[in-house]
């Protein structure tokens, strides 16, 4: 097994079992930059490609705005939001994330208002 030299806490007095959940802890986060890696570059391709079909086909003279120019963009754009989810999740805007910050938003709202009744 391969030892990784992470940060995270003094390696000298750990377990076998912290050891090997150190280094799986370290091998699901390396996958998950793997994952949010290749999406980027997915993104990336998407944009410059649907930019050069859609600036050739205005080049040769046809209309911007004619539906069919952006057909591909579309369709590869759904395949694109498919792999957002699958990298990021469901939660991908409204995420747990989002969920305690707006929670504790509220709160700090409705302690200002009752302190201001009470004064």
């Amino acid at each position: 097994m391969r030892n990784y030299n992470t940060p995270l806490r003094n390696q000298e007095n750990e377990t076998d079992q912290e050891r090997f959940l150190r280094e799986d802890a370290y091998l699901r986060a390396k996958q998950r930059v793997k994952k949010i890696k290749g999406f980027y570059s997915h993104l990336a391709v998407y944009l410059i490609i649907n930019t050069f079909i859609i600036g050739i086909i205005v080049i040769n003279g046809n209309s911007f705005w004619n539906i069919a120019n952006f057909s591909t963009a579309f369709f590869w754009g759904i395949g694109l939001a498919f792999h957002a989810l699958g990298v990021f999740g469901k939660n991908i805007i409204f995420g747990k994330n989002w969920e305690d910050k707006k929670i504790r938003e509220y709160l700090e709202k409705e302690e200002k208002v009752n302190k201001r009744r009470f004064e």
